[in-house]
């Protein structure tokens, strides 16, 4: 059985806003989640649940995505709430070693249900970008997780170093 085609379905009219993920979630399709996210910040949208009930796997450009997201509504002065719903056993490990519970909610209970979420999220993925462009969006994402837990640093000072001579040599 193969995995379903990636994607990310959002419901923007809801509060909170949902997001469905399906399918593996990585830096090859990360981005259009990315600029979503940002752009619900930007419109004073601060309550969002993120269902991984159809989420295969992710990266660590998707959860330092994640992070930087919660690092920004942290920082926000109308506080608000990321929630992580439904997350595998594996996935709720991934976020919990990288310690992206110590800013988003984690819903363990799976008591969040997302059921309303129709459109499928649109946008030029990081294959499409310009490689400047992507090596950037890499880079900061493995930043956010190294600046939400400083644990993280040993894990990813190799691919920060390879991303930071990549945008170096790219510019």
């Amino acid at each position: 059985m193969s995995d379903p085609a990636p994607a990310f379905l959002v419901n923007a009219h809801n509060d909170p806003v949902l997001v469905k993920i399906q399918g593996k979630a990585c830096f090859q399709n990360c981005s259009p989640l990315k600029e979503f996210v940002q752009q619900m910040l930007d419109q004073g949208r601060r309550n969002i649940v993120i269902d991984f009930s159809g989420c295969t796997g992710m990266d660590s450009t998707f959860l330092g995505i994640l992070a930087g997201a919660g690092i920004s509504m942290m920082r926000s002065e109308v506080k608000g709430e990321m929630i992580l719903a439904r997350l595998s056993p594996r996935n709720l490990e991934l976020v919990c070693n990288l310690g992206l519970n110590r800013i988003v909610t984690v819903d363990a209970d799976e008591s969040v249900e997302v059921s309303d979420c129709k459109s499928e999220l649109k946008g030029d993925t990081a294959k499409s970008k310009e490689a400047i462009e992507n090596a950037r969006m890499v880079l900061g994402a493995h930043e956010n997780l190294v600046e939400i837990d400083a644990a993280n640093k040993a894990k990813f000072q190799d691919v920060i170093a390879f991303l930071k001579n990549q945008v170096d040599a790219l510019e």
